[in-house]
């Protein structure tokens, strides 16, 4: 990493929660699990059917150890006001660890 990252955006990280619905099924909601400042930065994007645009993000922040609950995993999600991005892979960015790179996707109808 020549610069260090710019942590302008201020992202939302969330873990999905699974509640009994009580017909025998589940729903998920989202739990709100701290904030985080990154940088986002878009890569490639594509169609998905008729109305659905995939937009894929390089999401990078400071480094949490592992299993810290502010260290982003793969079945997660960051939230940007009402700007969603699934975390798809999570990677250390830099030989020092000191930032993540977390791969994302962020669903758009249209």
């Amino acid at each position: 990493m020549k610069h260090p990252p710019k942590l302008t955006r201020k992202l939302v990280l969330e873990d999905p929660q699974r509640e009994v619905d009580g017909a025998g099924g589940f729903i998920e909601t989202w739990l709100a699990l701290g904030t985080l400042w990154a940088e986002v930065t878009p890569l490639s994007g594509r169609l998905a059917g008729d109305s659905l645009s995939l937009q894929k993000y390089r999401i990078t922040l400071r480094a949490a150890p592992e299993g810290f609950a502010s260290r982003p995993r793969p079945d997660q999600r960051f939230r940007d006001s009402n700007r969603l991005y699934r975390i798809d892979a999570v990677a250390e960015s830099d030989p020092d660890t000191r930032y993540l790179t977390c791969f994302a996707v962020e669903e758009v109808s249209g």
